[in-house]
């Protein structure tokens, strides 16, 4: 099994924008059980941006860019975590949970004391790798009208 690194990208350089797509386009494949076009996965990034991140992480298996990960300060105390992402072929591997931990240690350097996400119930392994880490289920949070799960954890 190889080991992975994870590492602060700019949420706007050409690594980071090419695996939002491919996990955009993963998830809302999922959702519609048939590939994404391009249009959707444009739409999906503009209904929900990502430019208030204030951290985004690149995991690398193998020298690979396999995962990735990021966070908006909701409030003093609070980080919500956005685009989770590691790619089918190397689930697994140990990259979810290196990319938690990348994003927890940061979410706690900016002052947070919990950390939240939303998710989807087909999203089994995210939903599994969440409660593995500690993560447990709240009331809802928002109305994002894909969200169906919501998850807090304290740091």
């Amino acid at each position: 099994m190889s080991s992975w690194t994870v590492q602060p990208e700019p949420v706007d350089s050409p690594t980071a924008v090419a695996v939002i797509r491919t996990y955009l386009a993963e998830i809302i494949g999922r959702y519609y059980g048939r590939p994404a076009t391009p249009a959707e996965v444009d739409r999906a990034i503009a209904d929900d941006p990502t430019d208030d991140l204030v951290r985004f992480f690149v995991g690398r298996r193998a020298g690979a860019v396999r995962g990735c990960v990021g966070f908006r300060l909701v409030d003093r105390e609070t980080a919500e975590m956005k685009r989770m992402f590691v790619d089918p072929t190397a689930r697994g591997t140990g990259g979810g949970a290196a990319l938690l931990a990348a994003v927890e240690e940061a979410a706690v350097s900016f002052g947070a004391a919990a950390i939240r996400l939303d998710t989807r119930t087909d999203l089994v392994e995210a939903r599994a790798l969440y409660a593995r880490h500690g993560y447990r289920e709240v009331s809802a949070f928002n109305d994002d009208r894909y969200a169906e799960h919501w998850f807090e954890k304290r740091l």
